[in-house]
């Protein structure tokens, strides 16, 4: 049961949230944020009704024969929609394969430069100061700016590309996974540690020996959980120029192409729902033989 201090402590960080949530939706209304735009519901309506025919259907049901008109009914070109459809949908491929390896590199490159920098901010390790304050500032500065942030950043700096996609998820994903490490290694059994000091083992050697047994489904289950945000997150980069599908609802969305949208829309859930499910399914076997 929680201390006094404890109770109380809880009970002014609720207070203090309450005050945020009325301080944020009074400001929300007085600055009169509170409006959804000129009509509404037909805007609505409108984009549902473009969003529910995916251009990929014109794959296969397309015109093979479809004239453009100008104003005065000239025909200007004549394009085979089905072709052209098809093309499309293997440039889609080839953006889903870099999305892929943008959330893939950049979360494997985190893990691996992360694992120290847990090891070190881990409390229970009893590290020296000097070196495990700065490390969990790292991990702090790192986890509080947004992967976009970086990207942008980075797309300044080496330009466009899946280079600087796969650098911003890293350095974003870095600090998370730094943390994830030390709670997983504060939270190894006390008597392990124990048992180590009788042998005459440091905290580290310890932990470091509990690795393959204790932590290490721990840390492929923080891995598969991250790479699988990351998959979410790579889809945004590519808004800012590191390719992906990002880059293709981009320009979807700036050509008003609400078929494409869709299909695009279609192709990112499918993506993102079958690693979510692979990712469970294997996190639910690590846990089921770390027990």
């Amino acid at each position: 049961m929680p201390s006094l201090a404890g109770r109380t402590r809880l009970w002014l960080f609720a207070l203090m949230y309450g005050v945020l949530i009325a301080a944020s939706a009074i400001s929300f209304v007085r600055d009169g944020d509170v409006q959804f735009g000129r009509n509404p519901l037909d805007n609505l309506l409108k984009t549902a009704h473009e969003l529910s025919r995916p251009s990929l259907l014109d794959a296969w049901f397309g015109n093979p024969h479809l004239e453009y008109r100008n104003d005065e009914g000239v025909v200007l070109r004549v394009e085979d929609q089905r072709a052209t459809e098809q093309r499309y949908l293997l440039g889609l491929a080839a953006a889903i394969w870099t999305t892929l390896k943008v959330a893939t590199l950049g979360s494997l490159l985190a893990a691996l430069t992360a694992l120290p920098f847990g090891l070190v901010a881990a409390r229970n390790l009893a590290m020296p100061r000097w070196l495990a304050s700065p490390a969990r500032g790292l991990l702090d500065i790192a986890r509080a700016i947004h992967a976009l942030v970086f990207g942008l950043l980075l797309v300044g700096i080496i330009g466009l590309g899946p280079m600087a996609g796969i650098l911003a998820i890293a350095f974003h994903s870095f600090g998370t996974y730094g943390k994830l490490y030390a709670e997983a290694i504060e939270n190894i059994d006390e008597r392990l540690i124990d048992c180590g000091r009788v042998i005459g083992m440091t905290p580290l050697q310890t932990v470091w020996h509990a690795l393959p047994r204790t932590l290490l489904p721990q840390g492929l289950s923080i891995h598969l959980y991250i790479w699988e945000f990351n998959m979410r997150d790579s889809t945004v980069l590519g808004l800012i120029g590191v390719g992906g599908l990002g880059l293709l609802v981009s320009e979807a969305v700036s050509l008003f192409q609400w078929g494409r949208l869709a299909t695009l829309l279609i192709a990112i859930v499918l993506l993102v729902t079958c690693f979510d499910r692979i990712s469970r399914r294997v996190r639910t076997i690590l846990a089921a033989r770390s027990h």
